[in-house]
């Protein structure tokens, strides 16, 4: 920080997956605050005017009490991971209010696109009807677990203009990016089948379903539109489409870089 005194800071760094969370969740609390509080000293002491965008999560508001789910309401975080992100939030808060630094904190509800690794939803489900339509299944099997939970995803393209624009806007203060749009695992299952035109043998696995399950999570984004412009412009379909595109190319790729070893 003292060698480059930025004028912008995007923190995203963050032990981010739920799932690892609930195994190691003293690992994912430490980590996830050390890192921000340190960002946020650095920044206080060697680049206090830069604007910090700070990405939070939509997991850090749990079960809504209400939908769609605004700035307001109550923080009631459901795993580890949302725990340590709701503290990351606070502190960021924190050190807008006391030291004055201009920090802007982006609440992401879940997002897709080619390049995720398939620790997440969209993507694990994604490369299963990649890797069937490469082997020439038919039908395509797809694993997933909860069926029925309902996520509110956005493209990863709509995400980052959504926190550039924050950036540009450099107002201190706090912006759900969503779409407003839910989807649930056997909805985003089908679409797959759809946009892929091809049949998906669904299979549930009771064992991926996870604890403490927020059936339904939707955002409201009114107040990032209000501050930016911003709303979101890459719809589900082209999101599950292209990142099924990715992977295809991506097991191509280590299929020839397999064939070259041999």
């Amino acid at each position: 920080m003292r060698d480059t005194v930025p004028a912008l800071v995007y923190h995203l760094a963050a032990r981010a997956h739920v799932g690892q969370s609930w195994r190691e969740p003293a690992v994912t609390l430490a980590d996830n605050q050390a890192m921000t509080v340190n960002l946020l000293e650095a920044v206080r002491e060697a680049a206090p005017d830069a604007v910090v965008v700070y990405v939070s999560s939509g997991e850090i508001y749990g079960p809504p009490a209400a939908l769609p789910v605004d700035e307001t309401a109550a923080l009631r975080p459901q795993n580890p991971y949302a725990v340590s992100k709701a503290g990351g939030d606070l502190l960021a808060g924190f050190y807008a209010d006391a030291h004055g630094l201009r920090v802007v904190r982006a609440r992401a509800f879940n997002h897709a696109g080619p390049g995720q690794t398939p620790n997440y939803a969209i993507a694990s489900f994604a490369r299963q009807v990649a890797a069937g339509l490469e082997a020439g299944d038919d039908p395509v099997r797809v694993v997933t677990g909860n069926p029925d939970a309902r996520r509110d995803y956005t493209d990863v393209r709509d995400v980052a203009r959504a926190y550039r624009a924050l950036a540009a806007a450099g107002e201190p203060g706090v912006f759900n990016v969503c779409s407003g749009r839910p989807a649930s695992a056997a909805e985003l299952v089908r679409t797959l089948g759809e946009v892929c035109d091809v049949a998906i043998d669904h299979v549930v696995d009771r064992s991926l379903v996870r604890a403490h399950e927020v059936m339904e999570v939707r955002g409201a984004f009114d107040r990032l539109r209000a501050a930016t412009g911003w709303q979101p412009e890459i719809g589900l379909e082209r999101t599950l489409a292209d990142t099924v595109a990715w992977w295809r190319e991506e097991i191509r790729a280590g299929r020839a870089t397999a064939q070259l070893h041999e």
